[in-house]
């Protein structure tokens, strides 16, 4: 039973283990999935989308029931005087007995009518029948709910971009790799033949010499190009926000990837881009918000209602004194708390307030005006961008036709040229020419390859293809 417990405690640690001890080699899609997960940047926009769904929630409660509780315990120290004019002997207020008064005269007596000190407790509700500023607030917040998804839309756009073309240098780097292995091999080979040449009489030493050179050469540049390999890596783990100090790799193989997949003609659609979609919420929230001005000429009607208790006395304590406390006060009872209750409603009709709103809505109109002139901006810029990703992606699909073809005619003279050495009707320096001119040849390729492969990526981007249909929300 105790070997069970173990087992399953195991089972459980590994299942709650992050994916990234789990899986170290990713395929360009999980590289994307990973970082679309993990990016700082995308976490962000998230946080800004929860950010603007908390804001409809906010706008959503002004609407509802409003209610309000208060407690309030008063001593006026010296009560206000009441005022009040003298009319001659007789009447509620007689202050015939003050001497020298005359008909007339302001009279500042204490007041009658307030005891010092006074408590209330209340309970209030207030609704929100009709506001034209709050339906344009409810239509604005959703917008601007919706403008939060657009800004994540773009930061994933970017994300892809980016971690897309880090995770084709590795994966172009990792065939480089395997390149030099074979590169090296095949001089290596070469060598230990002149060697045994050179050791039969049919060779010269500094034949030897000059292939102990290019390996030489060769080892030392792969050597470099395994530490750049190593900085490409970082980049594409620090794309993923991948943890630095953990082992990634790259699946797959260069070759399984299709250059030539949008070479074939596309159609041009503004609204697939994340960009011009962000613009279009913006124009929307403009005209939610020259649409909110105008609505405060209209009124405003909402419902109250108000239940609470109140009470005054000759002293602060005498207001939360109870029966028991005067049983032994003959004829002295404690001061009771009355209630009382209210309802209604309220009606405000706004009918002049300057030419304040006027100016206001024309600045707002001048600002919409403005987002239409981006859109012109935007579509002629995004026309550019297509132009010249088009003529670019061509540019680099025609060099990479040559650079395979020069790849492959200089494996051929390399391959012919070290048969004629080997056969004794070749020369030595046509080998090393050969290799040289092979390995700058395949240097060409790769740099070819990269650029057909970045140049792809930037065309997907102009067309707004990068990010799925479905992610667009």
């Amino acid at each position: 039973m105790k070997q069970f417990y173990k087992i399953l405690i195991l089972l459980i640690g590994l299942a709650a283990a992050p994916a990234v001890y789990a899986q170290t080699a990713f395929t360009l899609q999980q590289c994307i999935q990973y970082a679309l997960e993990n990016s700082v940047q995308v976490q962000n926009a998230r946080l800004d989308e929860a950010i603007a769904q908390a804001r409809v929630h906010e706008t959503i409660g002004i609407g509802l029931p409003q209610i309000s509780a208060s407690a309030t315990a008063m001593h006026n120290n010296k009560l206000p005087r009441f005022f009040n004019t003298y009319n001659g002997p007789g009447g509620f207020f007689d202050f015939s007995s003050i001497p020298g008064i005359q008909v007339g005269d302001v009279v500042a007596a204490e007041n009658f009518f307030q005891l010092k000190s006074s408590g209330d407790m209340n309970v209030s509700v207030n609704q929100l029948i009709f506001s034209g500023s709050y339906i344009v607030g409810l239509k604005a917040s959703k917008t601007y709910k919706e403008l939060s998804y657009k800004a994540t839309d773009q930061s994933k756009e970017q994300i892809v971009q980016q971690v897309t073309k880090a995770y084709y240098t590795v994966l172009i780097n990792k065939e480089r790799i395997t390149l030099f292995s074979s590169n090296i091999a095949r001089v290596d080979s070469l060598l230990k033949n002149t060697k045994a040449l050179y050791e039969n009489g049919f060779a010269e030493s500094i034949d030897a010499d000059r292939i102990q050179v290019t390996l030489n050469n060769l080892i030392v540049e792969r050597d470099k190009f395994l530490n750049m390999n190593e900085l490409g890596l970082a980049l594409l783990k620090f794309q993923m926000n991948y943890p630095m100090n953990q082992q990634l790799d790259v699946a797959g193989s260069i070759k399984d990837v299709n250059v030539d997949a949008g070479a074939e003609p596309q159609v041009l659609e503004y609204a697939n881009r994340p960009d011009y979609q962000l613009l279009e919420v913006n124009k929307r929230l403009q005209e939610l918000n020259i649409k909110n001005i105008s609505s405060a000429s209209l009124p405003t009607l909402s419902a109250f209602a108000k239940y609470g208790y109140s009470t005054q006395s000759s002293s602060i304590s005498g207001l939360f004194k109870t029966e028991s406390d005067f049983d032994e006060l003959p004829g002295v009872g404690p001061d009771k708390w009355y209630d009382y209750s209210n309802f209604g409603i309220n009606l405000s009709i706004p009918i002049f307030s300057g030419l304040q709103n006027r100016y206001k809505i024309q600045q707002e109109k001048i600002a919409l005006e403005k987002i239409n002139n981006n859109f012109r901006s935007l579509k002629a810029g995004i026309d550019l961008e297509v132009q010249q990703a088009s003529l670019n992606y061509d540019n680099a699909l025609k060099s990479l036709k040559a650079q395979q073809q020069n790849m492959d005619l200089a494996a051929k003279v390399a391959n012919v040229t070290k048969i004629k050495y080997e056969q004794g009707v070749g020369s030595n320096l046509e080998v090393i020419d050969a290799e040289d001119a092979l390995r700058q040849a395949q240097t060409n390729y790769y740099n070819a390859l990269f650029d057909a492969l970045v140049a792809k990526v930037d065309l997907d981007k102009a067309y707004g293809k990068l990010l799925p249909t479905n992610q667009n929300k």
